[in-house]
């Protein structure tokens, strides 16, 4: 049998087993929605100590709970391949990006031999919808109908509207779809709104599938997968949502990331003892040009902050039909924030003209480029230090000191396997199957660790096809839910990603997490004994947290044991 066990429906079915007495009834099988932010921070939302506003976002984790120590692979692809399948992301095809590297765990293509969470929920009963981005395939325009096989409707989704490629402008993204066929977003029939924004593009179809699915398919429970590409580079947003931003950042990186971590002490999501790693990137007295900076993080802000908006249409929508109780709504990111350098070269920069020096595009024109050569109207794409993002005519990315400031209070980021580029937020709300009581209220802490793939052993709901093996690395979610412990991670978690400063591992095996990156193999837990964040060769073991954390040399005998499992 084809091997599921994706975190979805082992959350689904871990809560529809029978349950203690203590708890209400079971209810019917949930709706699922699954949203996916890009290449965000751990404290970036503001239910995470951010300073961005995200009320919608927050009010689901007021009335749910929050994970702490919820892990992804990552890296964008590796993260849409195991969650879509519960598999690691090499047993799914992409252990990487989407090159073919001449391996079976680096193809760049969602394998055969695994099933995706639409593929075995539909038989089941569910409708199955996505909208957003979808990055398992390399067959970006396939010329014929068999390179589709890997495209959203072919791996078991009932309708999908978003983009097959990773990445693009959110004024004109190339690789738009509805179902199978690419469209352009100025001349698409279906959807006109004022003015194009590929974020408030996901949204909207996300809520008019609810509405859709409410009429037309009542009787049915549903799964959606929300995937934005927001706040992923290019830096573009809406001139109303920077605004909201402006001033916002002027006191620099350093101010923030304070700020932050007061407030995330404050929430309990970091204990008082960890030492903070330091900023990196830069400091803000050397920054050579402090509005380009500034605008940049406005802009990431303001993306963040039209993300959280759609979530509370989604959850409007989901009201007005009567779906919201038994709609189980997970969030969390691909990744931590990005530090890649998109468009911030020195050099001379070339002023914007008065008038548009080029041709308009046509309203059909399929865009086939991930960076436009011009806007719709006209204008070439600028890049550079000094040009400010947002408007459609640029394209950057918001640079390594802001993303250390997104990944406060930890190092490292997307790329990595450090807890900056593997811890995420997780907000889980569901009000018909999230326990609620005196002890443990609605908006509490799960400090289990976790990661994506899922649980140790998937309970489907009746008719989801089984696993037919232990999952290997998961835990059961639904226990933090009910207010349970959760059993520790049973089984060995490897992670692996060649990343530009060389190749970094990591074997995590019950609490215990060892990483090798360099050469050098360090280990480290937090202070109550969870998996930490391991650095500094200096550090004494289990003392500093995840974010700056102890070696190897302090726990020899550990360190031997996870060492060997890394070669």
């Amino acid at each position: 049998m084809k091997r599921f066990s994706t975190i979805l429906a082992c959350v689904i079915g871990s809560l529809l087993w029978p349950v203690p007495a203590a708890m209400a009834t079971a209810p019917s099988r949930p709706n699922i929605i699954l949203i996916m932010a890009d290449d965000m921070g751990y404290s970036d939302l503001g239910c995470y100590g951010g300073e961005i506003a995200t009320p919608h976002l927050d009010a689901l984790a007021q009335g749910g709970v929050r994970f702490t120590q919820f892990y992804n692979t990552g890296r964008c692809c590796p993260t849409r391949a195991s969650l879509l399948t519960g598999l690691y992301p090499h047993q799914a095809g992409i252990g990487h990006m989407m090159e073919d590297k001449g391996l079976d765990g680096y193809r760049g293509d969602l394998n055969t031999r695994c099933v995706t969470i639409a593929e075995a929920l539909r038989p089941a009963g569910y409708r199955t919808y996505m909208v957003g981005k979808w990055h398992v395939t390399k067959k970006v325009n396939p010329a014929e109908e068999s390179g589709r096989h890997n495209w959203p409707l072919q791996r078991g989704f009932d309708r999908f509207y978003g983009t097959i490629h990773g990445a693009g402008s959110f004024f004109d993204p190339n690789s738009l779809t509805r179902d199978n066929r690419h469209i352009s977003p100025y001349a698409d029939p279906e959807y006109r709104p004022d003015a194009f924004y590929y974020t408030d593009a996901i949204n909207d179809h996300a809520a008019r599938f609810i509405a859709d699915h409410a009429r037309d398919h009542r009787e049915q429970p549903f799964l959606m997968y929300v995937a934005h590409t927001a706040p992923h580079w290019p830096m573009h947003a809406k001139a109303k949502d920077i605004e909201k931003y402006r001033g916002k950042y002027d006191a620099g990186y350093d101010a923030i990331r304070a700020a932050r971590v007061e407030r995330m002490r404050a929430m309990g999501l970091i204990d008082p003892r960890w030492e903070i790693a330091p900023q990196q990137g830069g400091t803000w007295d050397a920054v050579k040009n402090r509005a380009f900076e500034i605008r940049c993080m406005e802009v990431f802000a303001a993306m963040i902050d039209c993300l959280d908006q759609g979530v509370g249409r989604m959850v409007a929508e989901l009201k007005r039909t009567g779906q919201f109780d038994n709609t189980l709504i997970l969030f969390f990111q691909d990744n931590g924030g990005c530090a890649e350098g998109m468009g911030r070269r020195e050099g001379d920069i070339v002023p914007r003209a008065d008038q548009p020096p080029l041709p308009p595009l046509a309203a059909d024109y399929l865009q086939p480029n991930m960076i436009p050569n011009q806007t719709r109207d006209g204008w070439p794409i600028r890049q550079g230090y000094g040009v400010l993002p947002g408007a459609a005519d640029t394209y950057h990315g918001y640079g390594e000191a802001w993303a250390n400031v997104s990944n406060t209070p930890f190092r490292e980021y997307k790329h990595w396997v450090h807890e900056g580029g593997i811890a995420t937020p997780l907000v889980a709300h569901w009000p018909a199957g999230i326990r609620t009581a005196p002890d443990q209220t609605p908006g509490r802490l799960v400090r289990d660790p976790a990661h994506l793939r899922g649980p140790e052993r998937c309970r489907v709901s009746p008719g989801v096809r089984r696993p037919s093996h232990p999952a290997d690395g998961g835990r059961q979610f639904a226990a933090g839910f009910r207010g349970a412990a959760a059993r520790p991670l049973a089984a060995d978690l490897f992670r692996a990603r060649g990343q530009s400063r060389g190749p970094r591992r990591t074997v995590e095996t019950g609490r215990q997490r060892a990483c090798r990156s360099l050469g050098t193999v360090r280990h480290d837990c937090r202070p109550d004994g969870n998996p930490g964040f391991v650095r500094q060769p200096t550090r004494a073991f289990g003392k500093d947290g995840p974010a700056m954390g102890g070696v190897g040399g302090s726990s020899p005998s550990r360190a031997v044991d996870l060492a060997a499992r890394l070669w």
